[in-house]
């Protein structure tokens, strides 16, 4: 830590790292302003190239002199004298009412603006409300503040900055801060060894287009009206098949919000052109809702001969018969589902706070010869992610174009296996002669606390896994690494709470807990149920408050 902590510029360091890496692997989608920026850049003076940084890693757009106190900078004044022929830095800027209040003092206000003596003890966004119809234009902060011994900068630049730091992360999640939290070893990312053509936009088009489907999420997010919204959003489909996702995942959010309003008949539109998993069956629900019960129907018999995953398949099986009864026709033979084990409890609900159901029955359940851990969906996830984790960093195009992927940026595409198959079935083969235990020690030893999308290393302990991989039987371990595979995003949850070992006999059995009014979800259902279809030993355990002797 006191390596990052001596450099007194890391954090422009890492910012000229980011220019490097885009100047190096995206120069022929940068535009001739970012281009001119990346160029420039490193000719002025360091304390204000350290300025400039800090003013964009730091929230909002205008700023007063006097804040900007950063010791190995020095006079902030100064430092930005030689940004100011840039553009990037704008001195006494244009401000709105409500910036002036992001800049003032409540003591301030009071000594600019003439306010009542009820308003003077009001709070600043109060005094803010009293005083927008009055100062509705946006003025210089002179001229807002003529006795001002202050100095204001924005900063118009960072919006280009922004755009560059898109680049380099491929989303606008992520910050500055990686940088400086992997520097200090909060977090740690796998080295991936990925050519310099490795990137996450391919085009230019890709960047306008994350850019414009992301201010159509923020306006969708900030209330704007929704025909508005809808306007600004891309039917068609983007070249780039992970934005383009994320265009699919909006368009349903947003039929989700229109089908809450009871909209029937946009929410169908907006389901039916729409490929996000699940939007076909929420369709068949709308026109259910609709009373559309002959286009439900038809819709759901197309969906019944190629269901997209096995949610949608569960989710067909519930509406089918209440369809059918609608329309008069026979109703179909009830389904069997696999026998569970079902495990009745009745417990005294204890005195103290701090208590949590699954903790309780873990307790009651375990042990000196069966131990029990609370896992739920960590211990097979990781599992899966130690004994699969060089496909799952194979240096695939497109999977990881900067240091501080968590995962491979396609994980949940609809390919994600296909690409790396040779590579999983290498290791699921493992699990056939024995060869999967070393596997998975050995990343557990020598990767130890490396992010992954996978393994959760604060629930996986050296205990945990020893028993692991002392009681669950291969043939188990792969049926669930298949399962997971094919479909991540919905098959690496719902895994039952508990797992209770029994070391001597090398067995353990799967525990699903529910506490009292509280029911089994469809992702656990599911796994519930394939779990059962391959003899694996799990049950369900209900939990009831014993009644107090009176």
């Amino acid at each position: 830590m006191r390596k990052v902590l001596e450099n007194e510029f890391y954090y422009l360091d890492n910012f000229h790292q980011v220019l490097e890496w885009i100047a190096g692997r995206y120069s022929d989608l940068l535009t001739d302003e970012e281009q001119a920026f990346i160029a420039t850049f490193p000719s002025l003076p360091q304390a204000s190239r350290a300025l400039l940084v800090r003013m964009v890693m730091r929230k909002g757009m205008v700023f007063r002199a006097s804040k900007l106190n950063y010791a190995e900078i020095g006079c902030a004044v100064e430092a930005a004298r030689h940004l100011l022929p840039t553009g990037w830095v704008q001195c006494d800027p244009v401000i709105t009412l409500d910036e002036l209040f992001e800049l003032l003092l409540k003591a301030e206000i009071g000594t600019i603006f003439s306010l009542s003596l009820h308003e003077k003890n009001a709070r600043k966004a109060e005094q803010l409300a009293a005083l927008r119809e009055a100062f509705g234009d946006a003025r210089a902060f002179s001229a807002w503040y003529r006795d001002s011994p202050d100095t204001v900068y924005s900063i118009p630049v960072k919006a280009l900055c922004d755009r560059l730091r898109l680049i380099f992360f491929g989303n606008l999640r992520q910050d500055w801060t990686e940088f400086v939290l992997s520097d200090l070893g909060f977090f740690q990312y796998e080295k991936v060894e990925f050519s310099a053509s490795s990137r996450g936009f391919r085009t230019r088009r890709d960047v306008d287009d994350y850019l414009a489907l992301h201010q159509c999420k923020e306006r969708f997010r900030a209330g704007d009206a929704l025909p508005e919204v809808l306007a600004s959003l891309p039917r068609d489909q983007f070249d780039n098949e992970w934005i383009d996702s994320r265009r699919e995942r909006l368009m349903f959010q947003i039929a989700q919000h229109v089908e809450k309003q009871k909209d029937w008949g946009q929410a169908f539109e907006l389901y039916a052109c729409c490929n996000y998993p699940g939007a076909r069956a929420r369709a068949i629900r709308v026109l259910e809702k609709h009373e559309r019960h002959a286009e439900a129907h038809a819709l759901l018999e197309r969906a019944q001969a190629a269901p997209e995953s096995d949610a949608e398949r569960q989710q067909l099986l519930r509406i089918a018969p209440r369809l059918r009864r609608k329309l008069g026709h026979q109703p179909l033979p009830s389904r069997r589902n696999p026998f569970v084990a079902r495990l009745d409890l009745s417990l005294p609900m204890p005195p103290e706070p701090g208590w949590w159901v699954e903790g309780i029955v873990r307790d009651h359940l375990a042990r000196a010869d069966a131990p029990v851990y609370y896992v739920e969906n960590a211990l097979i996830n990781s599992l899966f992610g130690l004994l699969c984790w060089r496909p799952i960093f194979s240096a695939i195009p497109g999977a990881f174009f900067h240091p501080f992927h968590r995962g491979p940026a396609d994980l949940h595409s609809a390919d994600f296996y296909r690409r790396r198959e040779r590579e999983f079935r290498a290791c699921l083969d493992q699990l056939d002669d024995g060869r999967y235990q070393d596997t998975i020690r050995a990343n557990y030893d020598s990767k130890r606390g490396i992010q992954s999308p996978f393994v959760a290393w604060e629930a996986l302990s050296a205990e945990l896994l020893d028993m692991a991989l002392a009681c669950i039987p291969a043939l188990h371990l792969k049926k669930w690494c298949e399962r997971i595979l094919l479909d991540i995003k919905a098959n690496r949850n719902g895994f039952p709470d508990l797992i209770q070992f029994w070391p001597v006999e090398r067995r353990y059995n799967m525990i699903e807990v529910k506490g009292p009014g509280d029911r089994l979800q469809d992702n656990q259902l599911r796994w519930i149920e394939y779990c059962a279809a391959h003899q694996m030993p799990i049950s369900v355990c209900y939990l009831q408050w014993a009644q107090p002797c009176s």
